[in-house]
């Protein structure tokens, strides 16, 4: 015989995984205290406040990224006002040295 590799596949236990997932969930609706109107309104609630909870976090996330867009900005404008300045000062000095040696 040949020996054969009992490891489990990724995609194997993936499908474990959620199979007991649905599995838990199906059992969890038919065996749960309450009516079905009950859960499915309960469920409406919980996808309610969900949805509230994920926008809520959408505009925390854009203003905190609005904010480093912001400080990027500055931070570009201070570090181009720094290079234009060194440009200057070396055109300047090489306008000095060009007067100097041809004059």
């Amino acid at each position: 015989m040949e020996n054969e590799d009992k490891s489990c596949s990724a995609q194997a236990v993936a499908l474990a995984f959620f199979g007991g997932a649905v599995a838990g969930v199906v059992a969890g609706l038919l065996l749960a205290p309450k009516s079905g109107r009950e859960t499915r309104q309960d469920l409406k609630d919980l996808a309610r406040r969900a949805e509230d909870e994920v926008l809520e976090k959408a505009k925390e996330a854009r203003a905190a990224l609005d904010e480093v867009i912001e400080r990027g900005k500055h931070f570009m404008a201070e570090k181009q006002a720094v290079v234009e300045a060194a440009v200057k000062a070396g055109r300047e000095t090489v306008k000095e040295k060009m007067e100097k040696c041809c004059s």
